[in-house]
């Protein structure tokens, strides 16, 4: 029998709405129960008890990003977070087995950390418009562009480009990773967005790659101001890999985990989060009483990711992510230089607060393509 016949075979015999997957997975409904609809439960809920199931057999943890789906990040998943969050944990782990529920360059990270453990994807075409962007090749005609010039970048990047790099960061700790460069001038690849939205907090030239994420580059500033002119106490937050019109816009610029700290710590009435949509769902679960505007921007490539596909990779041990050693290895020293720095964190008050003025962008002028670099590919 053909693995996939296996797998045919384990749904028909075992992923039934039976009593016993019903009370073992109840306590996964309490939590879920306000952002799924209930119709669905009897299809996730055998999935969900069969992959926790699979996990012990296997001594596996399940890793997920804030853009997965409520029913993988609330019912399957050991340890939850945003970028660096997840390269934290999984330098962290114990397991035997990660499965990285994420896009690829994540799990590439996971692998780059713990390369004698076993790394998953479910779907490996899971990928990054932002990783996309760039390529190692890029990085080295940069750095003979920019002698001296140290190369940050973004941990949406390949792991090629991470072995060019002297230092990752992440959303979280951008600012902190530039700050603690003795330099006054910085490579940040490859998104121009939150490359702005860093020299606008600090006094480094910032050199900036054209790379957007295709989630965050279709929010404008005026699909907000419609928001705001329905309701006036409307609090928008915002994540800086948006366009520099939308952060304009924001009550709050931070990261993923950034946001759902403003969420908790300040519980609005209501809230618009300007990022990728299944976010919402999962931070709606820990705060009910805050409404959420769900302006909904799915990324493909998360949404690759499915409780199905899951089990399907915890049962056949694939897609197996690999990265050439002597690529790990320098890409390892990059992630590690970066998890060795304090995070003081990528964000900005409320617009009663602290508001960010429109010249302050310029005090830490960005370099554009019109200064020689390429929009999406390799240097001319």
């Amino acid at each position: 029998m053909k693995a996939d016949d296996t797998l045919r075979s384990d749904r028909s015999e075992n992923l039934e709405f039976t009593p016993e997957v019903k009370a073992a997975t109840a306590d996964v409904w309490e939590r879920v129960r306000g952002v799924l609809p209930e119709i669905e439960w009897p299809v996730h809920a055998p999935l969900i008890h069969a992959i926790r199931q699979w996990k012990q057999r296997r001594n596996a943890v399940i890793l997920a990003h804030n853009y997965q789906t409520p029913e993988i990040f609330h019912g399957v998943a050991d340890l939850t977070g945003d970028s660096l969050a997840l390269a934290q944990q999984a330098a962290d782990t114990e397991a035997d087995l990660i499965v990285l529920c994420g896009v690829h360059f994540m799990a590439e990270t996971a692998k780059i950390l713990n390369p004698e453990k076993t790394v998953l994807i479910p779907d490996r075409r899971a990928g990054c418009s932002l990783a996309d962007s760039i390529t190692g090749a890029d990085i080295r005609l940069l750095k003979e562009r920019y002698p001296g010039v140290p190369v940050v970048t973004y941990v949406n990047t390949s792991a090629e480009v991470k072995a060019e790099t002297d230092v990752c960061c992440t959303s979280s700790n951008a600012l902190a990773v530039v700050e603690s460069l003795d330099s006054d001038r910085v490579l940040f690849l490859p998104d121009e967005y939150l490359a702005r939205w860093v020299a606008s907090q600090t006094d480094k030239e910032i050199i900036a790659w054209k790379g957007h994420c295709e989630v965050h580059e279709r929010f404008t500033g005026d699909e907000l101001r419609r928001y705001r002119e329905n309701d006036p106490g409307l609090q928008i937050i915002a994540h800086p890999e948006c366009p520099p019109d939308v952060l304009d816009e924001a009550d709050f610029v931070g990261s993923t985990s950034a946001m759902i700290g403003y969420v908790g710590d300040h519980k609005p009435r209501k809230v618009v989060m300007v990022t990728e949509c299944s976010m919402s769902d999962n931070v709606a679960v820990a705060h009910p009483d805050v409404e959420f505007v769900r302006p909904c921007n799915l990324c493909p490539h998360m949404k690759r990711i499915t409780l199905p596909k899951i089990l399907d990779s915890l049962i056949h041990l694939r897609d197996e992510v690999t990265v050439e050693p002597d690529v790990a290895k320098r890409a390892r020293r990059a992630v590690e230089r970066m998890l060795a720095i304090p995070t003081h964190g990528l964000h900005r008050g409320s617009r009663s607060e602290s508001p960010v003025e429109p010249e302050l962008i310029a005090r830490a002028p960005v370099t554009d393509s019109l200064t020689g670099l390429s929009t999406t590919g390799p240097l001319s």
